[in-house]
């Protein structure tokens, strides 16, 4: 097949047109209109009361409104509402005219001034203050006629005010280990306590272990009562040669399914010990610990970390798909993006949250081997005799 060279230089030079009308119009700018005015600021509703004021100060009514005699501050409002009703209100005296009385007043109108003085000057006394009779002369300002000169201020402030901080102790606890240095030595070198015999021969004294083992598996999601089946004889604290609790008796006793952030064991009490003839004894919730001696049992922890992974996975995605968008796109669908960015991002952290509040789940098996650690003294009649 032959190709002719007319053809293929047509070809070329349409396609580099192509390509070259292609790129001037991708390149050249374009003229932007401005956007649309959504709101008419030209127009707008005006109410008649701003309509019919003053656009300026130039436009203010000229005159200067007359003020009449100056008044005082609390008693103002009340002279000019009685001199509108028409009442002859005598004005009291201020600044440096107080102490004078009013010459152009009336004889009547001076002696009822002079007794609200003196009704004043009474309420103002010293014997409300420090049980002294008298009241100062008119006029002495020195400080013995002040009623507050009996009070003691220095003490009053001494008394009212807060007791210093004391500064905080160091990282290192120093002062709390000098206060331990320092702390004097008991003088008393008795003991309070006296020795005292056995209440009974037949005692499960304080500080015994009793072996036993889950009947009823333990899961701390919910509240629940727990069992063991005792598992070695026990015998009488004194002699150690009475049996008291056979073996195979049975312990009741509950757990605490309230589990604290990075707690791994779980808390036991025995309230009942039942005997295999049915007799039964309160235990007064003995401590429940393993075959070790540590308080509490500690078998199997399930943190939800998956459940928290897949909160924070999901968090994750709703955060990406929310972020996406163009900048090109209008304002309505810019605020539907952000409306929904904002309520991801809250659905998201508010899933993360409600996993990390889940509190682990702390699983005992049924079977696992459990300890009685007697703290107070069990009498009990001894198993042979009964039977």
């Amino acid at each position: 097949m032959r190709l002719s060279r007319k053809v293929i230089a047509g070809i070329g030079a349409v396609g580099a047109l192509a390509v070259g009308g292609a790129l001037t119009f991708a390149l050249q700018s374009r003229d932007t209109k401005p956007p649309a005015e959504l709101y008419n600021t030209d127009n707008r509703a005006v109410t008649e009361r701003v309509a019919s004021g003053p656009r300026d100060y130039a436009a203010l009514p000229p005159g200067v409104p007359q003020l009449g005699a100056p008044l005082p501050g609390d008693l103002g409002g009340p002279i000019v509402s009685a001199q509108q009703r028409g009442e002859t209100v005598p004005l009291p005296p201020i600044g440096a005219d107080a102490g004078q009385p009013n010459t152009g007043a009336t004889p009547e109108e001076q002696a009822r001034q002079r007794a609200v003085q003196e009704h004043e000057a009474a309420i103002a006394s010293r014997l409300f203050l420090g049980g002294q009779s008298g009241t100062a002369p008119v006029g002495q300002g020195s400080a013995a006629s002040s009623p507050l000169a009996g009070l003691d201020f220095a003490a009053l402030n001494a008394a009212a005010a807060p007791p210093a901080p004391e500064p905080p102790d160091g990282p290192n606890m120093q002062r709390s280990k000098q206060e331990f240095v320092g702390r004097g030595s008991e003088s008393r070198t008795l003991n309070a306590g006296q020795l005292t015999d056995p209440v009974s021969p037949h005692v499960v004294q304080a500080g015994n272990v009793i072996a036993a083992a889950l009947i009823t598996g333990i899961s701390s999601d919910l509240p629940g009562q727990v069992t063991a089946q005792v598992t070695q004889n026990v015998y009488d604290s004194p002699t150690g040669r009475i049996l008291l609790i056979p073996q195979g008796s049975r312990l009741i006793g509950d757990y605490d399914s309230q589990v604290a952030y990075g707690q791994r064991r779980v808390l036991l009490a025995w309230s009942r010990l039942i005997l295999p003839d049915g007799r039964s004894i309160i235990l007064d919730r003995q401590p429940a610990g393993d075959a070790a001696g540590y308080a509490g049992l500690e078998d199997r922890v399930n943190q939800h970390w998956g459940g928290i992974a897949r909160a924070a996975a999901l968090s994750t995605l709703l955060s990406i798909g929310a972020e996406m968008g163009s900048d090109s796109d209008n304002d309505i669908a810019r605020a539907i993006r952000d409306g929904g960015q904002n309520t991801f991002n809250q659905a998201g952290q508010e899933i993360v949250r409600r996993q990390l509040n889940i509190q682990p789940t702390l699983t005992i098996r049924p079977g696992y081997p459990v300890r009685v650690l007697v703290s107070r003294d069990i009498v009990i009649s001894p198993w042979r005799t009964a039977r």
